[in-house]
């Protein structure tokens, strides 16, 4: 499950003026034989959908959902409605709950996140035993037609993990982490880890954030505003946040069912 993760306000103003990155679209797949993996564009309209049976037809031209639960026909459907879809995996915690959660050893599984059962932190130092458990993952993700993935939990390093993490020690886990996506073909977007945007912002090909407005963080996204690349922005709440230029966002109820505010 996702939810609001620790990471200090932002110090960074956005960028006036939102480049768009030459090629990107948030149309259906890419048929053209292009070797570089799709990314979204800035400004796109997106879906974020972890809970509840799946609702292809909501109004948005990206949809980011469980890459466990949703089928490859699901997957399928939303392509043929010309949807971009991202596949959203626990990239940096244990969930108990998952068909290989018995893989990961008891090791590498650290302190409760609090606020979500079922979930402990995963110590990102022992990408020997996590990078070939993700990769199963990512492949699920690839062989189901996604077009992106979403790792969360990946700023360990500023919570209680109940491991004694570095911030050099979690960008090196989340760069290989990106780089397990672009092996496979695959775009990886960078869930929240507000505090390490712009050392990661070149790895990674656009950004999910939780509740930035609701934190003052939203200013911390420039680097990726002024690299044209997308920012899929959700709030909790019940009402829209004022408007963050540059970002893409919604209102969702934090159980992320099917309903949507665009913003």
């Amino acid at each position: 499950m996702t939810g609001r993760r620790g990471g200090a306000a932002g110090l960074l103003a956005l960028a006036a003026v939102v480049l768009v990155a030459a090629g990107c679209s948030a149309s259906g797949p890419a048929d053209d034989g292009a070797t570089e993996p799709w990314r979204p564009a800035a400004g796109t309209t997106w879906q974020y959908q972890l809970s509840g049976p799946l609702d292809v037809s909501a109004d948005a031209a990206v949809f980011v959902v469980d890459g466990a639960e949703t089928t490859a026909e699901q997957v399928r459907q939303l392509h043929d409605r010309d949807r971009r879809v991202v596949c959203y995996v626990n990239v940096g915690a244990h969930e108990d709950w998952r068909d290989d959660a018995a893989r990961f050893p008891a090791d590498v599984v650290g302190a409760p996140l609090d606020g979500w059962p079922g979930e402990r932190w995963l110590d990102v130092r022992r990408t020997d035993v996590l990078l070939p458990l993700l990769a199963a993952r990512f492949d699920v993700c690839r062989d189901k037609g996604f077009d992106a993935v979403e790792g969360d939990n990946v700023d360990g390093y500023a919570n209680e993990s109940g491991f004694p993490l570095e911030s050099e020690e979690q960008l090196a886990f989340n760069r290989a982490v990106a780089d397990l996506a672009h092996d496979r073909g695959l775009a990886i977007g960078l869930k929240n880890d507000v505090d390490q945007l712009a050392e990661l912002e070149p790895s990674f090909d656009f950004a999910i954030n939780e509740e930035c407005a609701a934190f003052d963080e939203c200013g911390a996204y420039a680097p990726f505003v002024r690299a044209g690349k997308a920012v899929l922005h959700v709030e909790y709440a019940a009402e829209c946040p004022r408007a963050v230029r540059g970002l893409s966002t919604i209102v969702k109820d934090l159980d992320l069912g099917a309903p949507l505010r665009r913003c």
